[in-house]
């Protein structure tokens, strides 16, 4: 059973760098760091730094942009680590098409095609661990990640036993000109989406690039309220537990 209390204790004003050091001595090969192509690279730069075996997950929606496929093949080149890439179910993903049609969550809401795509995928994966490390931060949304811990019990998530995964969130204190000024002085690779004003990176449908001033979250999920702009993979962030990277 997982002393989350110890945990938190062990990394109670810890750095970024510091918390993902004692996930990753604590939790080793059972632990796996998320990556969905955005500025969370800087997690795998710190796990390279700490000279321990890491393993990085991604999913891949089937709607990604061009670049963040090339972005994942530059990172596994830089780090030599071999991204493990979770796939939605076909069956699931040709039912959705047929019954919906392609841009179905314009129109009715996300979640659907987000839980087909991404929650699911994600969650076959996650069973076989017993914790993963996340890039959210708490000054990417107002509205779901201002509560945010840098370390947590995952509210939906679980392992194959049904015990809920441990969740490390190192960056939540972190602040995206933070995180900006570190990629920059690793000279850590991004995904080219960035230069083209596009912050937070998500499928190619549903991601367009913000104006100055404009917070990050604004473009993604673009015409939803504030209050919905998540996917499901982090849903207990929404207050209520209900579905919301």
């Amino acid at each position: 059973m997982t002393d989350l209390a110890a945990i938190q204790e062990a990394t109670d004003g810890a750095s970024p760098r510091a918390i993902l050091g004692h996930a990753l001595e604590r939790f080793g090969d059972d632990l796996v760091i998320a990556f969905s192509g955005a500025e969370d690279v800087l997690l795998i730069e710190y796990a390279h730094q700490l000279g321990r075996r890491f393993r990085v997950l991604a999913v891949d929606t089937g709607r990604l942009h061009p670049e963040t496929y090339r972005f994942f093949a530059a990172v596994e080149a830089r780090y030599g680590v071999r991204i493990e890439v979770a796939f939605p179910a076909a069956a699931e993903v040709e039912g959705l098409v047929r019954r919906r049609g392609l841009f179905s969550f314009i129109d009715d809401g996300h979640q659907e095609c987000c839980r087909i795509r991404k929650v699911e995928p994600l969650a076959r994966h996650l069973a076989g661990f017993r914790a993963w490390v996340t890039g959210q931060r708490r000054d990417q949304s107002a509205g779901t990640r201002s509560e945010l811990a840098a370390v947590e019990l995952d509210p939906v998530f679980k392992t194959s036993s049904g015990a809920p995964l441990v969740k490390f969130n190192p960056l939540a204190a972190m602040t995206g000109v933070e995180v900006w000024d570190a990629i920059r002085a690793f000279e850590v690779p991004y995904n080219p989406l960035h230069a083209r004003g596009m912050v937070s990176i998500g499928c190619e449908p549903c991601t367009r690039a913000i104006l100055p001033g404009q917070h990050e979250r604004e473009g993604r999920w673009w015409w939803e309220n504030e209050q919905k702009k998540e996917c499901g993979l982090h849903a207990g962030n929404v207050a209520g537990g209900e579905d919301g990277s």
